[in-house]
Formats: structure tokens, C-alpha cells, sequence
């Protein structure tokens, strides 16, 4: 994957109650020795953690060393199709949000009608980069800056500065940090593979190979393939999930690591059999699992 060719940002990490910003995350106008934001105490955070957004060889400054130039390099908003670049009046009618990292600012809201709303600007789409419509201003980059750093840099522009140009991300926060890093963002599976053997050491012992949805519950998996969980006459009588009755034993003789934990009560039904012992009723499988149906029980298992 191609890097972003962006002057290099930096990333505050986010750490407590207070931000000291590097120079560099300044506009020139603003810059002064001790800028900081607070939200209670006093307590300066010196934590810096850099993401390269530069796809060439001379960009070495550390995050320590300030561009000497004074000026940040624009976005290249042509090396990936999710960034744009958009002129909008000053007031755009776009409410500004952030998460708990108060980082990362985005579109939380737009107003109807207003310029960002009709030029097409989305909610959630994050912002990049902010430059003043005016002879002489220099972009200032905002990925990864703290949500009072961003009002203040809208604040603090000129007031003759009617127009501005925004760069945004259209995606998530981790697919911002992972473009910006030149790395691919590692999606979850959506789907699952439960393996059921049925009938394990019997003459009609068979395996099945059922794909699911991640978090699917073991015992409606099971029902909706036709496949029993329940011996005698408790396949008529059960209690239908409701973790009532307690006959819906299997083993997870595979994979048990990739389901839920036991509560106390399912503990307490189980407790003179093996660990990997389960109500089916009650246990989610999140990765690939294999279970086995009417697993031998003890003879004081009173349920069965």
C-alpha cells in the first residue's frame, strides 16, 4: 500500500488532563512557548507518538525538530480515493465531534440546507486539514490533533477570512491511523466455522461442517441444521433455550478458548463434568469451534 505523500503530522497521544502541543501542530501565527490545553489540573502531557505520512526518503525530522520553513505541505488528496479537498464558507454548518481519545476530530452533525450539507460532506467523515482562503496561509494539519486545538485553530483565523479548504477522510479512525502509517487495517472475520460430530464413537457417529456468524449461539446453530442437542425424551420436553432445564449438554472438545465464559449458574449445572463441558443454550462461539453432541455425563448429572 502507497503511503500518503503529506508533510509529516504529528499524532498527541492522549493521555489525561492536559495536552502540550509540539510547535510544529501550530499555526505560525499562533505559535508560542507554552500553549496548552486543559481540562482540570495543570499536568502537562510530553508524550509524542509520530505516524509517518510521507513517501519520501528526505523526510527524516523527528517529532522533536519543527519545520524551520514555518509552513506545512498540503495533503495529497489524489493518493487515495477516500480524501478530498472542499472549499466552504467559515460557517458551514457542521457540528464538530470527537471520541473518548478527544482526538480525532469528525463530522458529528450538519445542519440541513447549509454550504457542508449540500456540498456533499458526510457524518463521521474526518478532518485532515484546515487552510484559510487568503494570500499567504499555510495548511494546517489536524489529523490526530486534540478537539481544543481544532476549535482553536478555526478561532484563531483571521477575521477578513471568509472561505476556507478542508481536507477529510471518508472511513473509520483506524483507517485513517493505518493510511497514514501505510498499513492495512485487519478486519475481524465475519463468519465462523463450527464443527459438529454427532453421535461421537458410535456406529452412526457424523461430522458436519456449519458456517455462522460470529457471536452465533451454539444450541439455535444447531436447531436450525437439524442437528439434536438433546437425548430421551427432553428433545420434546426441553425448555428451549432458556437455560431452564439444563439438558442441552456438548462438549467443545475444540475451540473453547473462542467462546464465551461459563456464568455461575452454568458452572454450578455442570460441575461434576469436564470443563469443556457446555449448555448449548448459553455459549456464543466467536471463532472456530468443534463440538461434539451427547457427551457421556455422570450419573448424579439429575437433568439428564
Amino acid at each position: 500500500m502507497r503511503q500518503l505523500s503529506l508533510s509529516p503530522l504529528l499524532l498527541l497521544t492522549y493521555a489525561g488532563v492536559s495536552f502540550s502541543l509540539h510547535p510544529t501542530l501550530l499555526p505560525a501565527r499562533t505559535r508560542r512557548s507554552a500553549f496548552k490545553f486543559r481540562t482540570t489540573a495543570p499536568i502537562p502531557v510530553q508524550h509524542f507518538s509520530r505516524i509517518s505520512l510521507s513517501a519520501t526518503d528526505d523526510d527524516d525530522q523527528s517529532a522533536e525538530s519543527p519545520d524551520k520553513s514555518g509552513e506545512a505541505t498540503p495533503i495529497d488528496v489524489d493518493q487515495d480515493d477516500r480524501l478530498y479537498r472542499i472549499r466552504l464558507p467559515r460557517a458551514a454548518g457542521i457540528e464538530w465531534g470527537t471520541d473518548l481519545s478527544f482526538a480525532f476530530v469528525y463530522v458529528r452533525g450538519l445542519e440541513p440546507a447549509q454550504p457542508a450539507d449540500i456540498a456533499g460532506v458526510e457524518v463521521r467523515d474526518q478532518l485532515c486539514e484546515l487552510q484559510a482562503v487568503q494570500e499567504g496561509s499555510s495548511p494546517v494539519p489536524l489529523i490526530g490533533a486534540p478537539f481544543d486545538y481544532v476549535m482553536e485553530a478555526f478561532a484563531t483565523l483571521d477575521k477578513t477570512v471568509t472561505t476556507v479548504d478542508l481536507v477529510f477522510f471518508r472511513g473509520a479512525k483506524e483507517e485513517l491511523k493505518a493510511l497514514c502509517a501505510g498499513t492495512a487495517v485487519t478486519k475481524e472475520p465475519e463468519t465462523i466455522t463450527v464443527t459438529v460430530i454427532e453421535n461421537k464413537g458410535a456406529n452412526n457417529e457424523r461430522k458436519r461442517t456449519l458456517t455462522a456468524p460470529v457471536g452465533v449461539n451454539v444450541r439455535e446453530l444447531c436447531v436450525d441444521n437439524g442437528i439434536n442437542v438433546y437425548q430421551s425424551v427432553t428433545r420434546w420436553t426441553n425448555c428451549k433455550g432458556k437455560q431452564l432445564c439444563g439438558t442441552c449438554i456438548v462438549n467443545v472438545s475444540d475451540g473453547a478458548i473462542q467462546t464465551n465464559r461459563k456464568s455461575m449458574d452454568e458452572d454450578s449445572t455442570l460441575r461434576e463434568n469436564p470443563d469443556s463441558y457446555r449448555l448449548s443454550c448459553v455459549t456464543f462461539a466467536y471463532g472456530d469451534v468443534t463440538i461434539e453432541t451427547f457427551p457421556p455425563v455422570q450419573a448424579s448429572q439429575w437433568t439428564r
